[in-house]
């Protein structure tokens, strides 16, 4: 398989360069993705000024692949590894997966950065030639929102509040993601475009395949949204469930345990977590997040109620679970700050 790709390069910086995917442009002979490119110029205006383009676009062999689990007929898992991003995984650490129906295939949340979209790309493609319909994201976290540009003439949908939460924090967000994992890394990444936002409850059908998406008041962040795949009885839950990874709370300790109460009680058979898993029974599977959290809202409370002030709170909030939980040590104080700002006032 052959493929059209890109060089671009950071203005002012041409030593950091990297082939980008354009996408559609897939063939089995290097002659017929080339005559695909004469046929057809790509739109090169959506990389933007902060890039260089030192040559044309050109045909070359497939990229990378992005691995994918069959986890249920047609539903497909990427597991991310439990790690922070870092320049040895590029950010590949949060669960990704991919829906396939009999009319259109549905993605949901895509890494990291640009080329996670273009490795998932390759892998839809080498299972389908259907469209892809739907790009879901199910919150605003850096790791599962900004490969979501490759799919271009997919309906990205979010959460009614995920928007204006990108907005204020896509800044900084790829600030910190240039340091972490290279600013090469992020070449051609852009914040995504929500085109549908979602409020309540709505129904995305593939063809013979529907899914449930559902928001949820402030939980992980004020901006989650799951998706249930009913033909599988699959829940799939992004940072809503943890597995391995500490869970990381970015909204409300106490919205996110009367959320997961709540999930706990629909009909789905397995959950797809945001990262670990990369599949578990449900609801058994959310115990773990739901044990956690309950210790961190507990251990809070007593430090408040003991007169401790943040820093002394902190050192000293949920520290029964470290054995549990893989980045620990770079997530529980986080989370014990946030806990104690909302629970303070209690």
């Amino acid at each position: 398989m052959f493929e059209a790709v890109l060089t671009l390069c950071l203005a002012g910086a041409e030593a950091e360069c990297r082939s980008v995917l354009l996408p559609g442009y897939e063939a089995a002979t290097m002659a017929d993705c080339t005559a695909m490119l004469a046929d057809t110029a790509p739109d090169l205006d959506v990389f933007g000024a902060d890039v260089i383009a030192p040559g044309a676009p050109r045909c070359q062999p497939a990229g990378p692949v992005l691995d994918l689990q069959e986890i249920a007929p047609r539903l497909w898992v990427h597991k991310g590894a439990i790690a922070e991003p870092d320049r040895v995984n590029g950010g590949d650490v949060s669960n990704i997966a991919v829906v396939i129906g009999d009319a259109s295939v549905a993605v949901i949340d895509t890494g990291s950065a640009r080329w996670m979209g273009e490795s998932l790309w390759r892998a839809v493609r080498a299972r389908t030639k259907l469209p892809v319909s739907h790009v879901i994201l199910t919150h605003m976290h850096p790791d599962h929102v900004f490969g979501a540009s490759v799919f271009d003439g997919a309906r990205v949908v979010g959460h009614a509040g995920l928007a204006r939460a990108l907005a204020d924090r896509q800044a900084n967000y790829l600030e910190s993601l240039a340091s972490l994992i290279g600013a090469d890394r992020l070449i051609g990444t852009a914040p995504p475009d929500i085109d549908l936002a979602i409020d309540g409850k709505m129904e995305i059908d593939l063809g013979g395949r529907v899914l449930e998406l559902s928001t949820w008041p402030t939980a992980h962040t004020g901006n989650d949204l799951t998706v249930v795949d009913r033909v599988s009885g699959t829940l799939l839950a992004g940072d809503l469930v943890f597995d391995g990874h500490i869970p990381a709370l970015d909204g409300s300790v106490t919205g996110w345990q009367a959320v997961l109460e709540q999930m706990a009680g629909q009909p789905p058979v397995r959950v797809v977590p945001g990262h670990g898993g990369p599949v578990l029974p449900w609801p058994a599977g959310g115990a773990a997040t739901a044990r956690y959290l309950g210790v961190l809202a507990a251990d809070t409370r007593a430090a408040i109620a003991d007169g401790l002030r943040l820093g002394a709170a902190v050192e000293r909030i949920a520290q029964g679970e470290r054995d549990y939980w893989q980045l620990f040590d770079a997530f529980n104080a986080r989370n014990a700050t946030v806990a104690y700002t909302e629970l303070e006032w209690e």
